[in-house]
């Protein structure tokens, strides 16, 4: 294992006050400067590997979060960095023979991680390591050429998990573990509707998420919905998001901190991103309302405090940015001009990684 320690890199440090009854005024202030609100949103970051493109990430706690990445070089090695001290130090954690491989997502339950590479037949596969990732076995290598493997989610407690794959025969197919991820099988595509052409993007790994028993896909592509299951993924229902389809658009992420109140986060991947529409949340778990447009893409989105408080972020084609939401996706107020891919918060601490290596506090 390499061990890192990393300087920190004072970024744009910006303190938010927000009206409590409209959410959408903020003051932007320095670092130091009289503190107007609980929620500093802005960004200590430090570069891990300038050569890794980030957009697997797990904040454990304030003091411990994994960050896993994909090499910018042809033909690089995948990565898997982990911090226990608030990111003063970080420690490469790394599979062996990762060369060409895309790591877009870690999950981490206790003492157990699982790490999911994405790509089309072979390249996809889920390691897990029970010691801190000083150890990794492959749980699941894909066989199917025709299956593509983007997201990973576990259900509280971590015994029971899934996975998304592109469609295969005309629809999403889901993988599942009931073991804690040491084994893993393909699930019957018979209570799946029909998704030919609509996929979930491996944005920032939460193209697939749970919240209590509940799962949901966020998806683009030839329809943009989010679907919903309630029994571990064997039966799922559609509705549309909102946020507009199209070849390189629709719903990138989701965050839930309820199985009724969520936020979903898009856009276009495009050569001329779209930012119009590209938020929706839920009140009910399964009707969505158009939110006030962020005015920067977004890849990912987290809760922070309670089902009324989140983040979202997003850095793709010179559309970058972070904006924070007060009462549950609604409206939102940008606080950084800084964006990273993926984003989470824990313990009123936020972690987010991006590009050339780029990781973010706040």
């Amino acid at each position: 294992m390499r061990r890192l320690g990393v300087t920190l890199i004072p970024a744009l440090t910006l303190l938010t006050a927000l009206a409590a009854a409209t959410a959408a005024t903020s003051a932007v202030e320095h670092r130091g400067a009289t503190r107007l609100d609980p929620f500093d949103a802005g960004w200590t970051e430090q570069v891990l590997d300038a050569d890794q493109n980030f957009r697997g990430l797990e904040a454990v706690s304030r003091k411990e979060a994994w960050v896993t990445g994909e090499s910018l070089t042809d033909g690089g090695p995948a990565t898997v960095f982990r911090t226990t001290d608030r990111g003063k130090t970080w420690t490469d954690v790394s599979p062996d023979d990762t060369a060409g491989l895309s790591f877009r997502d870690v999950e981490v339950n206790g003492k157990v991680a699982h790490v999911l590479a994405i790509g089309p037949g072979e390249a996809s596969r889920i390691y897990r390591s029970t010691d801190g990732g000083a150890t990794w076995t492959i749980a699941f290598q894909n066989d199917d050429p025709d299956a593509f493997y983007d997201c990973m989610a576990f259900y509280p407690g971590g015994r029971k998990g899934l996975a998304v794959s592109d469609p295969v025969d005309g629809k999403l197919r889901i993988l599942s573990t009931r073991d804690r991820g040491r084994t893993w099988t393909v699930l019957s595509d018979a209570g799946m509707p029909a998704s030919a052409d609509e996929f979930g993007f491996a944005a920032s790994g939460d193209c697939l998420v749970t919240a209590g028993k509940a799962a949901f896909l966020i998806t683009g592509g030839a329809r943009s919905r989010v679907l919903r299951s309630d029994d571990r993924g064997l039966t799922w229902t559609a509705v549309e998001s909102g946020i507009p389809e199209g070849p390189a658009a629709g719903g990138f992420a989701g965050a839930f901190a309820s199985p009724r109140r969520g936020i979903a986060v898009g856009g276009d991947f495009g050569e001329d991103p779209d930012l119009q529409d590209n938020v929706a949340y839920t009140r009910d778990g399964r009707t969505w309302t158009d939110g006030i447009t962020l005015t920067h893409i977004g890849e990912d989105v987290t809760f922070l405090r309670g089902w009324k408080v989140a983040v979202a972020t997003g850095d793709f084609g010179g559309s970058a940015g972070t904006s924070l939401t007060r009462d549950g996706g609604a409206t939102w107020a940008r606080v950084s001009d800084l964006g990273y891919h993926v984003v989470d918060c824990v313990a009123k601490v936020c972690w987010a990684a991006g590009g050339k290596g780029r990781v973010g506090r706040g």
